[in-house]
């Protein structure tokens, strides 16, 4: 039998399961490994660089931008010079427009990028090389402070400049929609002769507050009698000048009310505006002034606030509106010149004032009125006949004005307690009843109302009692008192009502209050705001009085 002739076997390749082939198998696993280690190795290379690409980009972007804003800087700094200027006409139609260059007028023209309409005198423009209207700009707050003294009709004013020096000013247009008033003060560039804007001077402001009053002669108890003086004075000439002409009379140019405070002075001067008013011509006005408040530091100011009082009671005068200017205080402004009670100040303030009453006469629907607890310390040539010439004194109340005041106050509408109700029958009564208890309370001299100890001069002693310093004022508060415990007996206790007790606590308190007030001042001059007249008072003292009594 043949032998067939034997193979050569790979020692690779002699067994099926692969084991004579791992030795290139393991060859191809490692170089497959090392190839996705570099791919994995070389793709965060290129990630690395991707992101400093990205950054580089970003960068040479910021430069390319920083270049381009340093490249307008440049352009900006080799361009001519802006000018800034005010405008005074304006023609949309020719698209030009009269501008004011440092005082000097020019005519220029209106640029594309601006709209010709939306000019209005008094803005501030700014023009390029060519004087040509490139934008506009916020007007400037700043700038010379002028008074008015004079309004006209084709939109100019008279004003008052640095040194009292007059101009003539146009308005802008700010102002040409709210016109300005006879004493304002404004904002102007006196280079352009033009007014810019208003000023508010809130100190002048605040002096010369109209108002229309809404206290009538009824709601003014106790003084009858002056309410007829005055109303004789300055009623009948407001409101029947026709007989006055044919009777050949002269009204009163002003009235002076005087007598202590808390006396109805204030009161009867609205109430005295509120009547000229009632009486047919609709409204007036009453421009209350404080005199304190008038005076200022600086010299010519309050010579000036004066003026504008007296402008603005002109300007409403002239529309045939009645006005009141009522001065409170009268003695703090207008004193005797030379007294030595004050600085040099009065002066040229009582000239001034004098210069105003007599221009009064101007119109017809003006009337002063003043008021003071001190008339002795008023100049003379201001109480004279012709200025304030009627004077009418303003006293404490008697027990049928007092009666007649609470009466204002203690009206049958308020709630009263059932058991005053049941002991009088009616809220008339009871009311009636509470009246007369503060009456007998405060006008029964006994030693519980003993008050102040007066020595005079000559050795006269006065005892003055409660009565002889009751006040209108005093009876409001005692009432405002009685009201307020009622109401927190209400909250507390559930007792609803005015009592008798309520007004008894009330008026006790009133006086304890007041009793140690007149010490802090001079005697003689406590004794004259109180209304006491005669020998001057050298010494007082307050008795301290038990007023349980």
């Amino acid at each position: 039998m043949d032998e067939k002739p034997a193979e050569h076997k790979d020692p690779v390749a002699q067994t099926p399961s692969g084991v004579s082939q791992a030795p290139l198998a393991q060859a191809g696993s490692q170089s497959g490994g090392d190839v996705t280690e570099r791919l994995r190795e070389l793709s965060e290379h290129a990630g690395v660089l991707s992101r400093k690409n990205t950054h580089l980009a970003n960068a040479l972007r910021a430069a390319r931008q920083e270049l381009a804003a340093l490249h307008e800087d440049v352009k900006a700094l080799q361009l001519p010079p802006l000018a800034h200027a005010t405008v005074l006409a304006v023609d949309t139609g020719e698209r030009t427009a009269d501008v004011s260059i440092a005082g000097r007028r020019h005519r220029v023209g209106v640029g594309p990028a601006v709209v010709s309409s939306s000019l209005h005198p008094g803005d501030d423009v700014v023009l390029n090389e060519h004087l040509v209207i490139t934008a506009t700009c916020p007007s400037p707050r700043f700038g010379e402070v002028v008074t008015v003294k004079e309004t006209y009709d084709d939109g100019t004013v008279l004003v008052l400049a640095r040194h009292d020096e007059e101009q003539v000013l146009s308005l802008s247009e700010t102002l040409s929609d709210h016109r300005p008033r006879v004493g304002d003060a404004l904002v102007a560039d006196l280079a352009v002769r033009m007014a810019l804007r208003p000023v508010v001077r809130s100190e002048v402001e605040e002096l010369v507050l109209e108002e229309v009053p809404d206290v009538g002669y009824g709601d003014i108890g106790g003084l009858g009698e002056q309410i007829e003086l005055i109303r004789d004075a300055v009623e009948l000439p407001f409101l029947h000048p026709d007989l006055y002409r044919e009777h050949r009379l002269t009204p009163p140019r002003g009235v002076l009310l005087y007598g202590p405070p808390g006396c109805g002075k204030t009161l009867i001067a609205k109430a005295v505006a509120a009547s000229l008013g009632a009486g047919g011509r609709g409204e007036a006005y009453f421009l209350n002034i404080k005199g304190p408040q008038l005076l200022d530091k600086y010299v010519g100011e309050t010579e000036r606030r004066i003026r504008v009082i007296f402008a603005r009671a002109r300007e409403k005068a002239a529309t045939g509106v009645p006005v009141v200017v009522f001065f409170d205080e009268m003695d703090s402004l207008f004193r005797t010149r030379g007294s030595g009670r004050s600085s040099d100040v009065e002066t040229t303030v009582v000239p001034q004032m004098l210069a105003e009453i007599d221009g009064v006469d101007e119109l017809d629907n003006v009337v002063v009125i003043g008021a003071t607890n001190r008339e002795d310390m008023i100049d003379p040539a201001i109480l004279r006949p012709g200025r304030l010439d009627v004077k009418i004194r303003i006293g404490r109340p008697d027990r049928r004005g007092a009666a007649e005041i609470l009466a204002t106050y203690l009206t049958p509408d308020l709630p009263i307690s059932e058991e005053l109700l049941a002991a009088h029958g009616d809220a008339q009564g009871a009311v009636d009843a509470l009246i007369e208890q503060v009456i007998e309370a405060l006008y029964t001299r006994r030693r519980a109302t003993e008050m102040v100890e007066l020595t005079r001069a000559d050795g006269e002693i006065e005892i003055l009692h409660v009565a002889d310093l009751v006040s209108g004022a005093m009876l409001a508060n005692i009432v405002d008192r009685a009201k307020k415990a009622a109401v927190k007996d209400l909250v507390t206790n559930g007792r609803r009502g005015l009592t008798s007790e309520h007004l008894r606590r009330a008026v006790i308190e009133e006086i304890m209050e007041n009793e140690g007030l007149p010490a802090t001042v001079h005697p003689d001059d406590w004794a004259r705001v109180s209304g006491r007249r005669g020998t001057p008072v050298v010494s007082m003292s307050v008795l301290q009085r038990s007023r349980e009594e």
